[in-house]
């Protein structure tokens, strides 16, 4: 079960104009998007198909609501696999899209909050070595995060402004998982319970504002806020049972820039799974379903640890493809405005 988050195209978006009391919940069928309220409301009229009530309009409430919502709406999916749901209609509105029509916005326009770890020692060692510096032990006690921009996330095909004040703009690759039940000093083993699926994750980063910041043992700050890319889709962990190995997904991971491979990995590779960091983040703090934890980036998947002789830093007109296994392909284009 794929879900998304859509509008109606108009003009074109960008991350300060989006509104999101217009987007809607949807999910994947084919090639086509289909609304999720729309579709069981259809089931309803056409198939006699009974609910215990209707679906929200939004991933966070869905969320707020609990598992029971989500057998719903996956029971909402299941029935309407059989039809051509290009020709289904409510009120003589149809209930799908394609693609070219809309615009897919982040599932989360805006989460709760967004804790990004640090999760992958190959990424941590290498970026270290590249700087001259050793490992740093107190890395191995616990998973580290800091906070960053919850209002800064943009979906599918959203245009990234390289800011003004780098010359050093990166991509990078994660896996986001979103909290879907409350609370409280977790223990390893119950925290995959919280967890309600997945997506993939683009930090962007400006290095050389990001250098001065942690330079100063602060951050980073201005180094990351401006933008972070989600989606194009959310997964439930359900949907993902059979690559799940432990507390790890079997997941491949491939960024792109221009067409061009420059980066692999997998998630199973996650040094901090994302069970113990919830069990941390979670330590005297309660979680809230539609909290987003970025897994930190895969191991060669960003331009600092790859070297500029892989590919100098992004410019206006790159785009950067991220590729995960059963969680889609996210892509955006750097843009000057």
């Amino acid at each position: 079960m794929q879900i998304v988050t859509y509008m109606i195209k108009a003009d074109e978006l960008n991350i300060h104009t989006h509104d999101v009391g217009s987007s809607r919940l949807g999910f994947m069928q084919d090639d086509w998007i289909v609304d999720a309220v729309f579709a069981q409301q259809w089931l309803i009229q056409e198939q006699q198909e009974v609910f215990p009530h209707l679906l929200p309009t939004d991933l966070l409430t869905l969320l707020e609501r609990g598992k029971n919502e989500f057998l719903i709406l996956e029971s909402v999916v299941q029935k309407m696999a059989p039809f051509n749901v290009s020709k289904c209609k409510v009120e003589g509105e149809g209930i799908a899209l394609e693609s070219d029509e809309l615009l897919l916005l982040p599932p989360l326009p805006m989460p709760v909050s967004f804790r990004d770890f640090y999760g992958f020692e190959q990424h941590v060692k290498t970026c270290r070595e590249k700087r001259g510096l050793s490992m740093i032990p107190e890395w191995y006690e616990l998973p580290v995060f800091y906070f960053s921009n919850h209002r800064a996330m943009v979906g599918m095909d959203h245009k990234i402004k390289k800011p003004d004040y780098t010359s050093c703009l990166d991509f990078e690759l994660e896996v986001a998982c979103v909290i879907g039940k409350r609370g409280k000093d977790i223990a390893v083993e119950d925290a995959r319970d919280h967890i309600a699926g997945l997506m993939i994750l683009n930090d962007w980063s400006a290095r050389d504002i990001q250098r001065k910041e942690m330079a100063v043992g602060l951050g980073p700050a201005k180094g990351k806020d401006f933008a972070t890319s989600m989606g194009p889709y959310f997964v439930p962990l359900s949907a993902l049972e059979d690559r799940r190995k432990g507390d790890h997904w079997d997941l491949k991971m491939v960024a792109r820039i221009n067409g061009k491979q420059v980066s692999k990995g997998n998630l199973r590779d996650l040094t901090w799974s994302f069970s113990e960091m919830v069990a941390h983040a979670s330590q005297d703090c309660e979680l809230v379903p539609g909290e987003v934890f970025g897994s930190g980036t895969v191991g060669t998947g960003c331009l600092l640890e790859l070297g500029t002789e892989v590919h100098r830093y992004l410019e206006p007109g790159d785009m950067i493809e991220l590729e995960v296994e059963r969680l889609g392909v996210l892509c955006n284009r750097i843009s000057r405005n």
